[in-house]
């Protein structure tokens, strides 16, 4: 509402500006708030829900022995923000190299920490301090490396030369045991 003062100035011609971009503004900000709803919504989730996950890590195993190289298992839930951080971390620059380059990749759906736990604990439950967690396997299902203290738990303040440290020093611990 507007004060006589205001009112009066309004229809003289001052601030008209002012008041006429109060609509539009809003229509903007609703405008911006779809978009970002909507992109909010069509970005991919990196963990599958509905998979099989003893048979996805099975299968990546099975690869492994063919290309002689470890499998890295990545627990974790699409709720959590350092697990979704991880995952686009993973996907781009010499991170993805890497892991491209040294590893079979299975993600393994958590859940709310009910799903897919036989699993966490076949492999020393690495969520216990947080996830995202990771397991590098041998190609005979034997653990080369795990997270034990959350490591990877604030993936998203980590940088993206954080992340490839970390997944360096996995990468020379699991050779070392191979």
């Amino acid at each position: 509402m507007l004060s006589n003062a205001e009112s009066a100035s309004f229809k003289a011609g001052r601030n008209l500006a002012k008041h006429s971009m109060v609509p539009a503004m809003r229509k903007y900000l609703l405008l911006l708030g779809a978009l970002l709803a909507a992109f909010a919504v069509a970005a991919p989730l990196p963990y599958d829900e509905s998979a099989d996950a003893k048979a996805a890590v099975r299968q990546a195993l099975s690869a492994a022995k063919e290309s002689r190289i470890p499998v890295f298992v990545i627990f974790g839930a699409n709720w959590c923000e350092d697990c979704r951080a991880l995952d686009l971390a993973l996907k781009s620059g010499r991170n993805a190299e890497l892991i491209a380059r040294e590893f079979k990749v299975v993600k393994v759906d958590i859940g709310n920490f009910d799903r897919n736990l036989d699993l966490v604990a076949a492999y020393g439950n690495p969520i216990k301090k947080g996830i995202p967690a990771a397991v590098v396997l041998s190609p005979n299902n034997e653990v080369l490396y795990a997270t034990r203290a959350g490591e990877l738990a604030d993936a998203r303040r980590m940088s993206e030369s954080g992340i490839y440290d970390f997944l360096k020093k996995v990468t020379q611990t699991a050779k070392a045991k191979r």
